[in-house]
């Protein structure tokens, strides 16, 4: 591997938080037994992505220098 990419875009650090999310909400009672953890890993990246973008706007949009 020679490049680098930040920590919330790999995909074994969410899939990693939802194990640890899922064994905890399990071990608190919260039933949990009919999802799918690949799945709602996909989905808690799709957010974090989502999120990421709009970050990035709301950033971009409120910067006092522009780009050069």
């Amino acid at each position: 591997m020679t490049t680098a990419k930040p920590w919330y875009l790999s995909r074994t650090i969410w899939a990693s938080i939802v194990a640890v999310l899922s064994g905890g909400a399990g071990f608190l009672g919260i039933p949990i037994g009919g999802a799918d953890n690949a799945a709602l890993t996909d989905a808690v990246l799709q957010a974090v992505t989502a999120v990421a973008g709009l970050v990035a706007i709301v950033g971009r949009l409120s910067a006092k220098d522009r780009i050069g």
